[in-house]
């Protein structure tokens, strides 16, 4: 993780400030849903996070890199964030009504993706939802740098990712109320003659 960290000040708008397609289809559901109070693990500089404010949605974020949320500040994102990784979660004891998290869970090992998961689970109420995007086997980065274990390789110095597939999303999230899964295919909004992101979006409700 301290790549991104060490890095960021050079890329800290690298995905511009739009939001992303899953923040949107993640706000459109959680409307649907009545859902008024997220949790939003790897808020970044909070660009996902503000299309769920300007709907009513309350969002309490948790973000690992001080100068992601320093611009979140400077950029008038003036929710509650937790700084602090989320691999040490729980941050409070709240229950939320939903959670989403993207592109945050394929950067960790298998360890600290099976406590990730269940510490969120532990933090939805009863009939919430969470949803996760990560990145799939479908995308081109997958398969290059060292391999580290299965289907885990270390791309590039430091930046390590899990690349999902159906039977890993089943058995990682299977015990967790998983509902449903999808690809999605996230443009780069921000650049444009940049390839499009293979991933998968995951829904899970607390039973």
């Amino acid at each position: 993780m301290e790549f991104w960290e060490s890095s960021f000040i050079e890329k800290q708008t690298m995905w511009g400030f739009e939001p992303t397609d899953s923040a949107i289809l993640t706000k459109d559901f959680f409307l649907e849903k009545n859902v008024k109070d997220i949790l939003v693990p790897g808020i970044g500089y909070g660009r996902n996070a503000k299309v769920f404010i300007e709907n009513g949605i309350n969002v309490t974020g948790i973000e690992i890199s001080k100068t992601a949320i320093d611009l979140a500040r400077k950029n008038g994102l003036d929710s509650r964030i937790f700084h602090g990784s989320v691999t040490n979660m729980p941050f409070d004891n709240k229950l939320y009504n939903g959670i989403f998290s993207h592109a945050l869970i394929h950067l960790l090992d298998k360890p600290e993706r099976e406590k990730f998961i269940k510490d969120c689970y532990n933090q939805l109420e009863p009939n919430g939802y969470m949803i996760f995007t990560t990145v799939s086997k479908k995308a081109p980065m997958f398969g290059k740098g060292k391999q580290l274990d299965k289907d885990y390789f270390e791309i590039m110095d430091d930046v390590k990712m899990f690349f999902y597939d159906t039977d890993s999303i089943k058995q990682e999230f299977g015990e967790y109320g998983l509902v449903e899964f999808s690809e999605i295919d996230e443009p780069n909004k921000h650049m444009k003659n940049k390839p499009s992101i293979n991933f998968i979006m995951v829904k899970c409700k607390k039973r």
